[in-house]
């Protein structure tokens, strides 16, 4: 199983369009290049899906169990000639202080060895004591090559190179010049989503071939080709029901977050996901119940607001009382309007408030909830639920006094205390969830499906 690890010293160092580069690079060679993404992230596994012409798999500490991660890894790479991690933030970065969820330790969990990308800008001689640094700060962590981004032209370059061979004994493995228009690209990868950019194929195109001119892809196989044998670790326990269900779910440009492994599960138990686009559908597909997920619908509002049909097809099944989950951008969508700026458009209006943008994030970062004995789903309690949130709107001019199905224990949800919004059989929540063993939500709803009929 030949796997490398991608990070950084610190974000914003370019690793996602490079990751994607090396992707689709390594792809365009033949290869089958097995993806992965650490964290709670939607948006970097869109574009190293493309990239890589499979579906891209999340690994995060905070949802996953050590165990999760490793059968998950060692699952999807086992059909590939490579897999590809792509770290978030720096290297030693993560939430505990003790590093136990950081890059690193996901390396160490998988026995990846990893390529350090290196922002150069305005450095030389200091990538050595760097680089050195990292080497002593985790010896069990293999730096098995860097790549120097950002670089200023060929004699800086040359400079760099030199110090990193006189310092240490870490390989260079590429020099990337500094390239405004993989500034334009790596804009595009950090705000937009590849379900939204309609030249999202000629972008990975371009990075793919600056890469491919830039960096030392054979050394990138030989380095992932060292990688130790991983042991055998048991699948998880998990449901084995076959529900035999439908559930159609909002899949365009508009909503697009959902984890791969989630919808995996769905179908697994025997659910036929069924897309529809709210852009531009008059009607829903034939369902037993409806997911809309997150997004980012303030950037379709217009469009969102114009589709009066679909408005009125999801407004008419949830009256119904047909079974409906919605997340973060699937929540506004279901308000009575979003306001963003001076600009204010019609939304769907079963639940009987108002979503309102504002300029700063008002919940961002992980989140445990904790089922409250109305939850609509089932009144078992759950300790700590994982989960996370990202998002900038918050609901203003609630109507309507609404039971909630989640206590928020860390984060915001929707004022603060609660999360998930229960309307008839629509629990909506700003919270995304994610199917693992501390948080079955999957069989939950399906379960609850089930005795709707």
């Amino acid at each position: 199983m030949a796997h490398v690890l991608i990070s950084a010293a610190h974000k914003s160092s370019g690793k996602t369009v490079l990751s994607t580069g090396i992707s689709a690079a390594l792809h365009d060679r033949g290869l089958r290049v097995q993806t992965f993404k650490k964290g709670p992230d939607y948006i970097d596994p869109m574009w190293m899906t493309r990239a890589s012409r499979r579906n891209c798999y999340n690994l995060d500490f905070w949802t996953q169990t050590d165990e999760e991660i490793s059968f998950m890894f060692t699952k999807q790479v086992q059909s590939a000639d490579i897999g590809l991690v792509e770290g978030n933030k720096g290297l030693h970065d993560g939430l505990s202080e003790d590093g136990c969820d950081s890059n690193a330790a996901l390396a160490r969990l998988l026995k990846a060895p990893v390529i350090l990308i290196l922002d150069t800008r305005g450095t030389i001689r200091g990538v050595a004591p760097l680089v050195l640094g990292y080497q002593q700060f985790d010896p069990e962590v293999k730096i098995a090559g860097v790549i120097l981004n950002f670089v200023g032209g060929e004699r800086h370059a040359a400079k760099l190179i030199h110090v990193m061979e006189g310092f240490t004994d870490v390989p260079v493995i590429g020099t990337v010049y500094h390239n405004r228009e993989l500034e334009l690209v790596e804009r595009y990868l950090g705000l937009m989503p590849s379900n939204e950019d309609q030249s999202a194929e000629r972008h990975i195109s371009d990075i793919s071939k600056v890469v491919a001119d830039q960096v030392d892809l054979d050394r990138i196989a030989v380095i992932a080709n060292s990688a130790p044998p991983l042991p055998h670790v048991a699948e998880p326990v998990t449901g084995t029901s076959n529900y035999g269900l439908r559930i159609a779910y909002a899949r365009d440009e508009a909503f697009g977050f959902y984890y791969l492994d989630d919808l995996d599960t769905f179908s697994r138990l025997g659910v036929q996901m069924l897309p529809f686009d709210t852009l531009h559908d008059t009607s829903l597909p034939e369902a037993d119940a409806l997911f809309i997920g997150g997004g980012f619908p303030e950037k379709r509002m217009r469009e969102l607001a114009a589709n009066i049909s679909m408005k009125q097809a999801l407004r008419e099944v949830i009256d119904q009382g047909m079974p409906v989950y919605a997340e973060c951008g699937g929540l506004m969508y279901l308000c009575n309007a979003i306001r963003f700026g001076s600009e204010r458009c019609t939304m769907v209006g079963v639940i009987d408030a108002e979503c309102e943008m504002h300029e700063k994030p008002i919940g961002r970062g992980y989140t445990v909830l904790r089922k409250s004995s109305r939850h609509l789903w089932s009144d078992t309690p759950r300790q700590s639920i994982p989960g996370h949130e990202f998002h900038y709107s918050m609901l203003t001019n609630i109507a309507g006094r609404y039971d909630y199905s989640f206590e928020v224990q860390r984060g915001f949800g929707v004022n603060g205390k609660n999360d998930g919004i229960q309307y008839k059989n629509l629990l909506a929540c700003y919270s995304h969830q994610r199917n693992t063993e501390r948080n079955q939500w999957i069989p939950d709803f399906l379960d609850f499906i089930k005795s709707c009929f």
